[in-house]
């Protein structure tokens, strides 16, 4: 950021070595400071990060920014699921977070679009081309896994088992939702706001508008960056 507006951004794999990788990203900037958020965050501090930033902090900064109204955050991530309830002036009130199991995840959607043999960027969209949903009774990704196998052998339609996967993702985001309470406007972030099914479903259950960022990914590390020029400019 500079001058209180985005000069650039990059999205990468973190792959093994997510220091090495931070600092290719960072290669073309000169910055006055870093700050670092999400669960390599205290690792970066070690190498290069000045500030770090919890993941609550930095998706309640970033979404309030690009959406002043803001006042319940939903991010999907690859690892977990949160949900943040904010106040007026944009700090967090309650968070609801799943961090224990892939369930919920980018990680489950992944596998599940693989087992179906849909990209993970189709695969919303495949689901919402179904005739109707395919019940799938578990939430454990091995467990999904293995009767989505089942399934596929029973001759079920890939689309309708897809919707039934996204409709008990959706059962588990509106359950953590509701314990936050949902209140407009609600802004979805995560990669896993690309997918429409998931959007679509979170606001029929919910009843809310949900907004998704045009670039949901970068939410959290627009927050980091507002926080580190908060922290430069002496606040």
């Amino acid at each position: 950021m500079q001058d209180d507006r985005i000069v650039g951004s990059a999205l990468t794999d973190t792959g093994p070595d997510m220091t090495a990788r931070a600092l290719r990203l960072l290669g073309p900037y000169h910055p006055a400071r870093i700050a670092a958020t999400g669960y390599g965050r205290h690792l970066a501090a070690a190498s290069f990060a000045r500030d770090v930033i919890t993941e609550i902090t930095a998706y309640a900064l970033g979404a309030r920014r690009l959406f002043p109204g803001c006042r319940t955050v939903i991010d999907v991530g690859g690892q977990d699921s949160k949900a943040i309830s904010l106040d007026e002036q944009g700090g967090f009130r309650d968070f609801e977070m799943n961090d224990r199991c892939a369930a919920g995840t980018g990680r489950f959607l992944e596998i599940m679009a693989r087992a179906l043999g849909f990209t993970v960027e189709s695969f919303g969209q495949a689901a919402l081309e179904a005739d109707h949903p395919v019940s799938v009774s578990s939430v454990c990704t091995v467990f999904a896994e293995t009767e989505v196998i089942s399934l596929i052998a029973q001759d079920e339609s890939p689309r309708n088992i897809a919707l039934g996967l996204h409709h008990a993702i959706a059962d588990r985001l509106v359950a953590m939702v509701t314990r936050v309470g949902a209140r407009p406007q609600v802004v979805f972030a995560g990669g896993v706001a690309h997918n429409p099914c998931i959007v679509r479903l979170l606001g029929k259950r919910l009843g809310v508008e949900i907004l998704v960022p045009e670039e949901p990914q970068l939410v959290g590390a627009l927050g980091a960056a507002l926080h580190a020029a908060e922290m430069a400019a002496g606040g």
